[in-house]
């Protein structure tokens, strides 16, 4: 699931703001921030790979992490790594929609869209897998005491 969520977010539109009376809408997507119906004079695309590239790299570190159930110790710290990359993730996604906030000044604010909140749906399966990985890595010392 939280690979899916990741894989997800390349998909998805991140962050989008429109302005009411021009009709000007800016959307963030995983590859670019850019105006939907650019008039002259708007700015050009500004390129967010950053975000793709996190969140292709969480996602397949996820599925590393998964084959590695013989080794809780190296899953545990494969899942710090996702977690700092899915931080990274949503920071990046902040970083542009701040970008994004400043191409199009007005006073209404931008919205979060469901790219944004995926990764915090990764965030809490991640946590929530490393949780389970501390239990069962407890259970099997427990047992092996009991040997």
């Amino acid at each position: 699931m939280l690979a899916l969520a990741m894989l997800s977010v390349l998909v998805l539109p991140i962050w989008s703001k429109t302005d009411p009376l021009t009709g000007q809408e800016v959307v963030l997507s995983a590859y670019k921030l850019a105006f939907t119906n650019p008039q002259p004079g708007s700015p050009a695309p500004t390129p967010a790979y950053l975000i793709a590239i996190l969140a292709l790299v969480s996602a397949a570190v996820a599925v590393y992490e998964i084959f590695q159930f013989k080794n809780r110790f190296r899953q545990l710290k494969i899942g710090l790594l996702n977690f700092l990359l899915i931080v990274a993730t949503i920071g990046a996604g902040f970083y542009y929609s701040g970008v994004g906030e400043q191409l199009l000044n007005i006073k209404v604010p931008g919205e979060f869209e469901a790219g944004f909140y995926l990764p915090t749906l990764a965030l809490l399966l991640n946590v929530l897998a490393n949780r389970f990985i501390r239990r069962d890595e407890q259970l099997v010392r427990s047992m092996d005491r009991l040997r």
